[in-house]
């Protein structure tokens, strides 16, 4: 249970119904506004969705971070809003955890609307979780929606999924992408628009860890972003809440080295906190950026470096949880907004992940 009580999903959303536009994290919107356009355009043609801007979507960054009470009061705003079914978030950021303190918990607990967001996002995620509203890691308006050449099929059908399903049994059996990309074309440069990525066949999930099936609600987000939470140590669930729970993670587009994080996990082991999940679901990890490719094999290094970590700590902390890596949802593509507090079943024997009520 959260704070509040019992976990509540948020409505559905109906197509033609209006989203909330909101950057609640940093901003991109003012610096490639084709990239911003092509996302509500998708969102329109894609999902028969009406994008609302509210006032921070096109903000910029300086701004933004001078102004958290004001991307707190967008959040806070969309969520009231009789007329509004869902908040998509612009972008990820490094600073949300800022705006917490501004937010009002009984306002979002009152109006729980579907939320949609990944990496920074996280923050605003966890804060829900604590009320007992289900959010998406997932949806983000410049990257899943926004990408380049045309949206994956897998995402689309997830995404809507998530948007449109009452019931999060809907989702049910999830199953590997069949490619996956971590490149990036620069959005710097409007052709990049009509442009496809880089794809990669999709080894498939790693299950590491005993072959005892496990199942609770999820916890957490980007690896990064959890991080901060601990350091900040405002906003995390007492141990006891999270016991039995599904830790979600994954790395950003940062890149942070198999000890960062080592060092991270080692912090969460020792506060008492890695001991008390059920299992763990391991986003595949980013492995290159615009600044930085170490070439195929480099990139195989890099994310059987951070298995292998995550692997060895989880085994030292808490023998008894399988992991799953390498799963379809955070800063890879393509993508499943994978429902935070929603309920997922991990079955190492028969390697199923099942995510539900």
């Amino acid at each position: 249970m959260s704070e509040f009580g019992e976990f509540v999903v948020p409505p559905a959303l109906d197509r033609g119904d209006k989203v909330a536009i909101v950057a609640p994290g940093s901003n991109r919107a003012t610096d490639y506004p084709h990239v911003y356009e092509l996302g509500l355009e998708r969102l329109r043609e894609e999902f028969d969705l009406e994008p609302v801007e509210f006032p921070t979507a096109t903000k910029d960054s300086d701004y933004l971070y001078d102004n958290p009470d004001e991307r707190a009061r967008d959040v806070m705003d969309a969520f009231e809003d009789p007329e509004i079914s869902g908040v998509v978030t612009v972008i990820g950021g490094f600073d949300q955890v800022r705006i917490l303190k501004h937010l009002n918990p009984e306002v979002l607990r009152e109006n729980p609307t579907r939320f949609y967001g990944i990496s920074d996002n996280t923050n605003l995620a966890c804060y829900l979780w604590n009320l007992g509203i289900v959010s998406f890691y997932g949806g983000t308006l410049l990257t899943d929606l926004a990408m380049q050449g045309s949206m994956h099929d897998y995402t689309v059908e997830h995404l809507e999924t998530a948007f449109f399903a009452d019931d999060l049994d809907a989702f049910g059996d999830l199953r590997p992408a069949d490619e996956f990309t971590d490149d990036d074309l620069d959005w710097g440069d409007p052709d990049t628009l009509d442009q496809h990525r880089e794809m990669e066949p999709n080894p498939g999930w790693t299950f590491r860890g005993p072959e005892t099936a496990v199942s609770g609600r999820t916890w957490g987000g980007c690896l990064e972003i959890v991080d901060m939470q601990l350091r900040t140590d405002r906003y995390l669930p007492a141990p006891e809440d999270l016991a039995g729970r599904i830790l979600l993670l994954e790395t950003s587009e940062e890149l942070p080295s198999a000890m960062d994080v080592r060092q991270t996990l080692i912090g969460m082991g020792e506060r008492g906190l890695l001991e008390q999940f059920a299992g763990l679901l391991v986003g595949r990890p980013k492995a290159r950026n615009l600044f930085e490719d170490p070439g195929p094999e480099g990139r195989d290094e890099y994310r059987e470096d951070q298995r292998e970590t995550i692997a060895e700590v989880v085994g030292e902390y808490n023998p008894d949880a399988p992991v799953v890596f390498d799963v379809d949802f955070g800063h890879t593509a393509p993508s499943v907004p994978i429902p935070v507090g929603g309920r997922v079943e991990i079955d190492p024997e028969s390697e199923r992940i099942s995510v539900g009520e």
